[in-house]
């Protein structure tokens, strides 16, 4: 599908990184980045994001490159994207739309369909308004008499309906994984979530971890799904560790609320492994970015280990740094390399003694 790319510098000093990931993001959903609008602005336009001069030239660029779709790389309000949509004459996916696209079609699991689904209708239930020609009219004829409501009222009730069906699944599951959990912490099993930005190489790490075949690609949001293998640590004992879906600049806040499921694993988590880029130039940033994931889902306080993943490709020698305590906070790896793996191993092994053998008991389970 040909697409052009609407991007909005606004001033930020790290708009180019943001730029790039949405084509990245752009590609991995599919579509063939044909050409790039790029607009200042000091703020956004409240009719159409960007002013009426840009527009008029993005729609002329969208006409003589033929494109197919609009990709906005911000977060549109309804009405925005009901007005770009009638000048273009053309879908318009902003960057909401398109990440839960993406992630419709990474999810593979059960419970990653659910989640995505979720999260789709929830945003959805804001824009019906755009999707329908006859919204004013009321429906009538045969079994539609009486009360006389609006389509629009029907749909947002039917997808109300569907929405409360979801939820009810994803409790289910919620409390299945609750009951593993406490069965884990009987046994005095430690827990260790692997989090990060997406493509950080978390699964590649996983994998080189647990010896487990999770689906592994240089791409954002390759996996989705939470994967948890049991494995065994010298000096730790028998450890969990579960591999998490990856975080991104503006994650929906509807897909975290979607993903409380999957998230739980890293809140009830009693280490988490934050697993970093070390051959990204943003790798601060993106530092930053999953640090306010985390403690927007309750999890900023659990102990954490900062893990440089990829020092291959940094020519980076592995090693391991304390802080002033003597405490391991940053471990250097390649797990493509499967360099540094014993020191991390060490380091939660050092971790489970310093938390506690009764992991337990550091709980509310």
């Amino acid at each position: 599908m040909r697409a052009l790319i609407i991007s909005v510098n606004f001033g930020k000093p790290d708009y180019q990184a943001h730029a790039e990931e949405f084509e990245m993001l752009a590609k991995g959903a599919g579509a063939e980045v044909v050409a790039t609008v790029v607009a200042k602005r000091d703020k956004p336009d409240a009719a159409y994001f960007i002013g009426s001069g840009k527009l008029e030239e993005a729609v002329q660029l969208a006409q003589s490159s033929d494109v197919d779709i609009i990709l906005f790389d911000q977060a549109l309000s309804p009405a925005q994207q009901r007005n770009l949509e009638r000048a273009f004459n053309l879908r318009v996916v902003d960057r909401v739309a398109l990440i839960l696209d993406i992630f419709a079609l990474r999810a593979k699991s059960h419970e990653g369909k659910l989640q995505v689904e979720l999260a789709q209708l929830q945003h959805l239930m804001t824009r019906l308004t755009r999707m329908w020609t006859h919204l004013e009219r009321q429906r009538g004829g045969i079994g539609m008499r009486g009360p006389g409501e609006a389509q629009l009222e029907m749909d947002k009730r039917m997808i109300g309906d569907k929405v409360k069906v979801l939820r009810e699944r994803l409790s289910k599951v919620e409390r299945q994984r609750t009951t593993q959990r406490r069965s884990r912490a009987r046994g005095g099993t430690m827990s260790v979530s692997l989090v990060g930005y997406t493509n950080a190489g978390k699964s590649t790490l996983f994998n080189a971890l647990t010896r487990a075949g999770a689906y592994a690609a240089d791409q954002l949001f390759a996996t989705l799904d939470t994967t948890t293998r049991r494995i065994w640590i010298e000096g730790a004992g028998q450890v969990v560790v579960s591999d998490t879906v990856g975080f991104i600049r503006d994650l929906p806040t509807t897909l975290i609320a979607a993903f409380k499921a999957t998230l739980e694993e890293t809140v009830q988590a009693d280490l988490l492994l934050h697993v970093i880029d070390a051959s990204s130039p943003q790798r601060e940033e993106q530092i930053l970015e999953v640090n306010k994931v985390l403690e927007e889902i309750g999890a900023k306080d659990i102990p954490c280990i900062l893990v440089y993943n990829k020092i291959d490709a940094v020519g980076y020698e592995p090693k391991i740094e304390r802080n002033e305590e003597g405490r391991i906070v940053r471990v250097f790896v390649s797990a493509l390399d499967r360099t540094g793996l014993d020191g991390l191993r060490g380091a939660i092994a050092e971790a489970k003694e310093i938390i506690g053998n009764n992991v337990a008991s550091l709980k509310n389970i």
